[in-house]
């Protein structure tokens, strides 16, 4: 069975896309510990991140600093904070996330969907997407 994010880069299930290849894709996730929080996920779904062949583990790698430059540059913040837990989905997958301080980091504060805001995901998207150079679906 495909799993959710699997489902997602399919278009089987929407999402905000900022950021996609033909090996990565990345998206906004549900449940953000603040607006911009991102997934950065292989197309090739493997649950262990030490699973993955060394070149895509490298390429994922380089999507996420990526991303985590323009996280701090969309929204002005100290650090872009980065997780690996992989708990909660079984697919690989890399948190980047607006950070200020600690507090992002624990999951366990995130929003649940229920709570976000629709028009805030979709400027958080838009302005990911804005310093990237990439379209709705997060191509180039």
């Amino acid at each position: 069975m495909s799993s959710v994010f699997s489902k997602i880069i399919a278009g089987e299930l929407p999402g905000r896309f900022v950021y996609r290849d033909d090996t990565v894709a990345a998206f906004l996730t549900i449940a953000p510990v603040r607006y911009g929080h991102v997934l950065v996920v292989p197309i090739k779904e493997v649950d262990k991140w030490t699973d993955l062949p060394a070149s895509e583990w490298l390429h994922l790698c380089e999507v996420a600093q990526k991303i985590g430059q323009a996280v701090v540059e969309a929204f002005q913040c100290q650090r872009a904070g980065t997780l690996i837990a992989g708990f909660e989905v079984p697919h690989t997958h890399i948190h980047i996330f607006p950070a200020d301080d600690m507090s992002g980091f624990d999951l366990s504060r995130a929003m649940s969907p229920e709570d976000t805001v629709p028009a805030e995901m979709d400027r958080a998207a838009e302005a990911i997407r804005g310093v990237l150079g990439t379209d709705d679906q997060g191509r180039s």
